[in-house]
């Protein structure tokens, strides 16, 4: 009787520790198996990556950095079209765009017809003390023929440490008539602020009406529109164009520091939504520095992202009047996460939200009027725009170039009259 009693409470035991170790390896299987799991699913990247290195044809020639590298592009690029993965030499790019400044020669180049052509050299910069010109075409850097190459490539090979020399050979005229300079690079300062000749002298039309065009928000983009503001104050100016077409964004930071120059001290500019609510809400620090003085905002499918921000705040608090078309609706929050090797994550994490609370993300600035133009017409206006743009064009398309109406400016620029007129006969009226 007692065997038996010790038998059973032995078969007991044996039952339970097989019922617990069932128990716990199906959890190990689980967790194996689980979607995500970070060790099973690194074990399976490393597999394959180890895969890829010995048995493709070409896996001689593929550096672990190469495969890791496109790995990262590739599972970052999925996310959303915002997010990206940036290797040292696109990290440092970014850096330089946005602090407004690099090592370089101050040449704006495009592809034209097939052909890396100078836009417009830069006032005061080593391409434009050379003599290089609008509508040059770059045919070799240091001895390589860039002919056939990628614009961003060119644009890196020209650019490099200020005080370093580099070859440039060019092509000009209907002749291609080869040139040969040697240039030392230089710092050179993009403006983020332009009058309405592209240039920093900021005039006023007959009507005392001052145009602000804002290229994109970067460091110096607050310090400079201060600057013009000053100098369009001093002149008496008594309306403002607000121009942010084509202007892709870039810090918010420097959104809020705009906005907050149009608004009283405390009202809130904008805020920021991610994963665990609000994260941020951003006030105006200062107060309105143009009081009295009517705004137009001009705003097309190119603007985005901080510029957005700018737009919408300004259409919500009724400060100023939004013209032109829908806006891209980049409402998105980039954050850059630097590593250890020099290269970046720029991730998505958070939304913006205009004072209202309407988000930007895919839904843009609806204008307060709807002002569109036709694709063609939007061509000519870039052309016209750009310094040099119209340059290489034939006599004819250069014309119709240079004598191009811009309907959205002329558009604001009648509101701005409009509200001056009204003011007047309201002033009249009252005595």
């Amino acid at each position: 009787m007692k065997r038996r009693f010790i038998f059973g409470i032995v078969i007991v035991a044996l039952l339970l520790n097989l019922a617990v170790g069932a128990s716990i390896y199906l959890k190990t299987v689980r967790a194996t198996n689980d979607d995500d799991n970070a060790r099973a699913n690194f074990a399976v990247f490393s597999e394959a990556l180890q895969k890829v290195r010995n048995e493709y044809v070409d896996g001689k020639k593929l550096t672990y950095q190469q495969l890791v590298y496109a790995a990262l592009k590739g599972m970052v690029g999925k996310l959303d079209p915002h997010s990206e993965f940036l290797d040292a030499d696109s990290f440092q790019q970014l850096q330089d765009d946005t602090e407004g400044q690099f090592g370089g020669l101050g040449l704006v180049v495009a592809l034209r017809e097939g052909h890396i052509t100078v836009v417009s050299p830069m006032d005061d910069t080593p391409g434009f003390r050379a003599g290089i010109l609008a509508g040059d075409r770059v045919m070799k850097v240091d001895g390589k023929n860039v002919e056939k190459s990628p614009l961003p490539d060119v644009v890196k090979l020209l650019r490099g440490e200020p005080g370093s020399s580099v070859n440039l050979t060019v092509a000009r005229g209907a002749e291609a008539t080869l040139k040969n300079f040697t240039l030392q690079r230089a710092i050179i300062q993009m403006p983020m602020v332009k009058d309405i000749n592209g240039k920093k002298q900021f005039p006023l039309d007959q009507n005392q009406i001052g145009y602000v065009h804002i290229t994109q928000f970067g460091e110096k983009t607050g310090e400079e529109l201060e600057s013009a503001l000053d100098k369009l104050k001093a002149q008496g100016m008594k309306g403002l164009v607000l121009d942010l077409r084509w202007n892709p964004g870039g810090l918010l930071e420097e959104a809020v520091e705009v906005c907050q120059k149009f608004l009283p001290r405390g009202q809130i500019v904008v805020s920021t939504e991610g994963r665990r609510g609000v994260m941020e809400k951003y006030f105006a620090k200062g107060g309105d520095e143009l009081p009295g003085v009517p705004i137009a905002v001009l705003v097309n499918l190119g603007t985005a992202s901080a510029a957005e921000i700018v737009s919408g705040c300004l259409q919500d608090l009724h400060r100023g009047y939004v013209l032109g078309e829908k806006t891209f609706g980049k409402g998105s929050v980039q954050s850059v996460f630097p590593l250890d090797d020099g290269s970046a994550l720029k991730l998505t994490i958070a939304k913006y939200y205009t004072p209202s609370h309407k988000v930007i993300h895919q839904h843009g600035i609806t204008p307060d009027s709807l002002v569109p133009l036709t694709d063609n017409e939007e061509a000519m206006l870039i052309l016209k725009r750009s310094p040099g743009g119209a340059y290489s064009l034939p006599d004819r398309e250069r014309h119709l170039v240079e004598n191009f109406r811009d309907e959205q400016l002329d558009r604001a620029m009648d509101l701005l009259k409009g509200l001056q007129a009204y003011e007047t006969l309201n002033g009249v009226a009252k005595k």
